[in-house]
C-alpha cells in the first residue's frame, strides 16, 4: 500500500513539536528542548521535500540532506543554526551522560536555542 503524501500533516506535527518543546522549555527540560526542536525542523524539512518534490521523505534526521534534496540555501546565520542543531541531535538523542548533558544547556542557551528555531520552521515553511 503506498503512503499518502500530505505535507501538511508534516508541517502540523513540526508545529505540535515546536510547542511541545515549548512546554519542555518552560518545565526546565532543556536537553529534550532542544531534541525536539530538531525533530520540529526535520519535519518541517521533510513537509517541505513532499510538498516540492512530491517524494516521500527517507528516515533520516540529517537536516543537512534535506536542504541540498531542496536545493534551498538559507543565510548564513540560519544555515550556521541549522548545522549546530543538526549536530546536538546526536548527542540529545543518544546522551552519554545526561547530567553533564543538562550543564550544557542552561536556560538562556536554551531559549536561544528555541527562539531560532521558530524563525527557521517559519522561513522552511514560507519555502
Amino acid at each position: 500500500m503506498e503512503k499518502k503524501l500530505k505535507y501538511e500533516e508534516w508541517f502540523f506535527q513540526s508545529d505540535y513539536d515546536l510547542e511541545t518543546a515549548e512546554n519542555l522549555l518552560q518545565s526546565g527540560r532543556n536537553v529534550y528542548c532542544i531534541f525536539l526542536c530538531h525533530l520540529s525542523l526535520e519535519k518541517a524539512l521533510k513537509g517541505l521535500l513532499i510538498k516540492r518534490l512530491n517524494q516521500f521523505p527517507p528516515k533520516i534526521h540529517d537536516l543537512m540532506y534535506f536542504l541540498e534534496k531542496l536545493e534551498i540555501t538559507p543565510e548564513d546565520t540560519k544555515r550556521e543554526f541549522l548545522i549546530w542543531i543538526n549536530r546536538m541531535s546526536i548527542v540529545t538523542r543518544y546522551p552519554d551522560d545526561l547530567k553533564n548533558m543538562i550543564k550544557m544547556f542552561p536556560d538562556e542557551h536554551t531559549n536561544n536555542v528555541f527562539r531560532q528555531t521558530k524563525e527557521v520552521q517559519r522561513w522552511i515553511i514560507q519555502q
